[in-house]
């Protein structure tokens, strides 16, 4: 049963992180570029880190993780195939790194939450 939750956890953050990606490849971003911030959508990808990091039951950075590689060349794939690019291949694979980057900052965020929610209650 572990392990089925494992790989939920990586599943979850690979389904997640292609619609963060789908949705800002879809130009919802092109507010974040009108508005002079054009890698403010990057902010998104931590959504995913954090919910597959709750769904986790051990390895919380791990396994969101592998979840976003693994999704890392569907996202390669459809920005290249389904849209017109105006960024070079490899922009597109620096950009989905930092998503990874992104995504793993969810993961640690959710584990800081729980580490400080765990001295609280040690403490009263």
């Amino acid at each position: 049963m572990k392990t089925e939750r494992g790989w939920a956890g990586v599943i979850c953050c690979f389904v997640l992180f292609i619609i963060v990606c789908f949705f800002l490849t879809l130009r919802i971003g092109d507010a974040f570029r009108t508005s002079g911030h054009s890698e403010l959508g990057l902010l998104f990808f931590v959504i995913p880190g954090v919910i597959a990091s709750v769904i986790s039951p051990k390895r919380q950075l791990m396994l969101p993780l592998l979840g976003a590689v693994l999704a890392m060349p569907v996202c390669l794939v459809l920005m290249r195939q389904g849209f017109f690019s105006t960024r070079s291949f490899w922009q597109e694979l620096a950009w989905l790194f930092s998503a990874v980057f992104w995504c793993g900052l969810g993961a640690l965020f959710w584990q800081f939450i729980r580490v400080i929610a765990g001295a609280k209650r040690g403490r009263q």
